[in-house]
């Protein structure tokens, strides 16, 4: 399963653009797919720096923010079960992850007309329930296409490709110099969403999956190390609350309304930066040992969010909050293809991303319960402690080298 390279990595290293080989080192296709989330999350994070705010203007507190964005969450996440079922059953990655964007660019500008907490909850329900769609089809994809030996990279790439986090902070930074409201940047979301939908309509192509076929079982796979890195992934993400939380922290610490965008992009900018070199890290250092460091990382952040009391504190924070998700996204999501047989790839990584997904709705309402009757420092102590718990799931391991560059050790490959 890890050392040996599947048709589909063989087919795909005769397909790699050479100019796009001498940039990145990656397939052309990879690259593109990069793009299309630049601009969808351009989008995105036209909305997420403002929706504490939004809530708040409608009369909502941090537990109505924890209920909106737990739910909407959680039960998109359910979906991410179904389209990785699809993504194995009958291939069409493209189709589907065209249908995943597509929702959510039709769903936020509704943002500019909502006056209740509920019609926001509609509002991302439907924006989470496009990712739910699109993630693992899409998510496989990138595997099927990026050799076994640059996966990690190809998914750093990806989430670096978070960019569009940067960029959608500035258009917000820009709109209010231009003296635009937030119900007009809610608006304007439309603009980059049809963008990315453009690019992946005209220069992606449908990958023909070699394993879509109606000889599998619905499920997951039975390897005891994917098994327990999706126990830790979901102890994890109970601790794992909305960023909206760290906005709502930083509103209480002083941090204005109008600063929040440019909070947003600092954090952002680390996690463009780290993101490629994060994946790349988990290719040669190894996969387990990455994203251990980025789940440390990510219990002390918590702890200073506690315990901060001043603005420069928050902006710190939020910086190497930044350097977490570098570290993690794209080794998870590597980890889970070495540890599963190709023909289990698109239910596997349905699997971890529900896993995530689903945890995010108690997370959401405890920590926002808590936060509304005892305050900040208790919430994100628990976090903190829900981190360190998953680590402690996450250690156990067989002698047996740890998964990195695309290769398991035999006890990894067996776990």
């Amino acid at each position: 399963m890890g050392s040996s390279p599947s048709p589909m990595d063989e087919h795909n290293r005769q397909v790699v653009s050479p100019s796009a080989r001498k940039r990145l080192g990656l397939p052309r296709q990879v690259i593109a797919l990069g793009f299309v989330s630049l601009f969808n999350d351009a989008a995105g994070d036209m909305v997420n720096p403002l929706l504490p705010a939004l809530v708040a203007s409608v009369g909502g507190g941090p537990e109505a923010l924890g209920v909106i964005e737990g739910i909407a969450d959680a039960v998109a996440s359910l979906l991410q079960l179904a389209s990785g079922y699809l993504a194995d059953r009958i291939g069409r990655l493209k189709a589907i992850t065209m249908a995943g964007y597509s929702i959510a660019a039709v769903a936020r500008p509704f943002l500019a007309v909502v006056t209740m907490p509920w019609q926001i909850l509609l509002a991302r329900f439907g924006d989470r329930l496009g990712k739910g769609v699109r993630s693992a089809p899409r998510d496989r994809l990138i595997a099927d296409i990026a050799p076994a030996e640059m996966r990690g990279r190809a998914f750093g790439y990806h989430r670096a490709n978070n960019a569009g986090a940067l960029i959608g902070p500035l258009i917000v930074y820009a709109m209010f110099g231009l003296g635009l409201g937030t119900r007009a940047v809610f608006a304007w979301t439309a603009a980059p969403g049809l963008l990315s939908l453009f690019i992946l309509g005209r220069v992606i192509r449908e990958v023909e999956t070699p394993t879509a076929n109606t000889a599998f079982e619905i499920g997951i796979p039975e390897t005891h190390g994917y098994r327990r890195l999706l126990t830790a992934t979901f102890v994890f993400t109970l601790g794992c609350s909305s960023d909206s939380f760290l906005l709502w922290r930083a509103r209480e610490t002083g941090v204005p309304t109008v600063s929040a965008p440019l909070l947003w992009l600092v954090l952002a900018f680390v996690k463009v930066v780290s993101s490629t070199p994060g994946g790349n890290l988990s290719d040669h250092w190894g996969r387990r040992k990455t994203i251990i460091s980025g789940w440390s990382l990510y219990a002390a952040v918590y702890l200073g969010f506690a315990f901060a009391s001043a603005q420069w504190q928050i902006w710190f924070l939020f910086a190497v909050y930044g350097l977490f998700s570098g570290l993690t996204e794209g080794a998870e999501r590597a980890l889970v293809i070495d540890l599963v047989p190709e023909e289990w790839r698109g239910r596997a990584l349905g699997a971890y991303q529900a896993a995530s997904g689903i945890a995010l709705l108690p997370a959401s309402l405890a920590f926002g319960v808590i936060y509304k009757h005892f305050g900040a420092r208790p919430a994100f102590i628990l976090g903190s402690v829900l981190a360190l718990s998953a680590i402690l799931i996450f250690l156990p391991q067989r002698t047996g080298q740890d998964a990195s560059s695309g290769h398991l050790g035999a006890s990894e490959a067996d776990d």
